[in-house]
C-alpha cells in the first residue's frame, strides 16, 4: 500500500508540474477558430466491388488457393473491382446469390438450377483436369469393409453425403441409388457434412470408419492424398456423367459487365504459359461457353427423383 501511495503521489506531482509548465508558456498565442462556417465532410467515392464466390465444396483455403490467380486475371483483363468472398455453407452461398450479394457464382449444376428460378444465368462452364466438361459422383468405402461389395449391400448402412444441395456429393448419388431400388429411408443413417470443406469431411469420415459409405464428387480423392492413405479407400461405384460446374451471373449484374467477365474467362489459353498456370491452379483445362439449356439433364433428374 505504501508503494502504491508513493507511485500515485509521484504521478500526481508530475501531472501538476506539467500543467504548471503549460500555464507558464506565454510566448505562444492562442488561435481563434471560427466554427460557424461549416460544410458537409467530403469522403472519396468508393466503387462497389463485384463479388465472386466458389461454392464451398472444399475448405476456404483451397477455394482461395485455386481461384486467387483467376480473380486477379479477371481484374487485370476487365479493369473491374472483383473481390472473392467465402460463404460458409452451400445453403448460404445459394441464399447470397438469390439476395444479390454474390455477382459471379462458380457453382455446381444442382445449385444452379435452383438459382436459375431467380433470374441467375449460366454463361460459362469449365473443362476440368479430372473429368472434362461433365463430371460424376462417386461412392466410396473402406477397402477392408468386406460387407460392402455392391450398391445393394448398402441397405441398412450409414451414409455420409456432402450436402443436401451437393450435385456430385448427394444429388447424383440419389439417382444412382434409385436405379438400384434404394431410397434414403433404406439406409441405417443418412447424414451430411457440416460447415465448409465438406468433400474432405466425407472422405475423412469414411477413412476413419465413422460411416460405411460416402458420396463425393469425382476428382476429390487426389486432393486428399497428403491427408489420408488412399490405398485404404476404394470407389464402390460411379454415377453417370452430368453437365459440369459453371459460372453464373447474378440477376443484378449488368449484361455488359457479364460480357466482359465472360470474355476474360473464355480467352484463357492453355498454350500461353502464364494463362496455363492460372488454369492449372484452378484445376481447369479450359473454360467454354454455356447456356441455361445445357443443364436440362439436371432438371430431368430432379423430376425423376420427384424433388421440389
Amino acid at each position: 500500500m505504501k508503494n502504491f501511495l508513493l507511485v500515485a503521489g509521484l504521478g500526481l506531482g508530475l501531472g501538476l508540474a506539467a500543467l504548471g509548465g503549460l500555464g507558464g508558456c506565454s510566448e505562444e498565442q492562442a488561435t481563434r477558430v471560427d466554427l460557424s462556417d461549416r460544410g458537409p465532410a467530403m469522403l472519396p467515392a468508393r466503387s462497389e466491388a463485384i463479388t465472386y464466390a466458389y461454392l464451398p465444396q472444399y475448405a476456404h483455403s483451397v477455394a482461395h488457393r485455386r481461384h486467387r490467380r483467376l480473380v486477379e486475371h479477371l481484374r487485370a483483363e476487365t479493369g473491374l473491382p472483383l473481390r472473392q468472398v467465402f460463404p460458409a455453407t452451400f445453403d448460404e452461398h445459394l441464399k447470397m446469390v438469390i439476395r444479390g450479394e454474390i455477382d459471379i457464382s462458380f457453382t455446381n449444376p444442382f445449385v444452379y438450377i435452383q438459382m436459375a428460378d431467380y433470374g441467375v444465368r449460366a454463361f460459362a462452364r469449365v473443362v476440368e483436369d479430372s473429368s472434362g466438361a461433365d463430371f460424376r459422383g462417386q461412392l466410396i468405402t473402406r477397402v477392408d469393409n468386406t460387407e460392402i461389395n455392391a450398391i445393394e449391400d448398402l441397405r441398412g448402412k450409414r451414409w455420409l453425403a456432402v450436402d443436401p444441395i451437393s450435385a456430385g456429393g448427394y444429388f447424383f448419388a440419389l439417382g444412382l441409388f434409385a436405379d438400384h431400388g434404394l431410397q434414403p429411408a433404406d439406409f441405417g443413417e443418412v447424414a451430411f457434412a457440416a460447415g465448409s470443406g465438406k468433400q474432405e469431411q466425407v472422405v475423412l469420415a469414411v477413412y476413419s470408419g465413422a460411416y460405411d459409405v460416402g458420396s463425393i464428387r469425382e476428382g476429390t480423392l487426389p486432393l486428399l492424398a497428403d491427408k489420408v492413405d488412399l490405398s485404404r479407400i476404394r470407389v464402390l461405384a460411379e454415377t453417370q456423367p452430368y453437365p459440369g460446374w459453371l459460372y453464373a451471373a447474378g440477376r443484378g449484374l449488368a449484361p455488359e459487365v457479364t460480357a466482359k467477365i465472360a470474355a476474360a474467362l473464355l480467352s484463357l489459353d492453355s498454350d500461353n504459359p502464364d494463362q496455363a498456370a492460372i488454369l492449372e491452379a484452378a484445376g481447369f483445362k479450359a473454360i467454354i461457353p454455356a447456356a441455361d439449356a445445357d443443364y436440362d439433364p439436371i432438371r430431368e433428374l430432379a423430376v425423376k427423383l420427384a424433388l421440389p
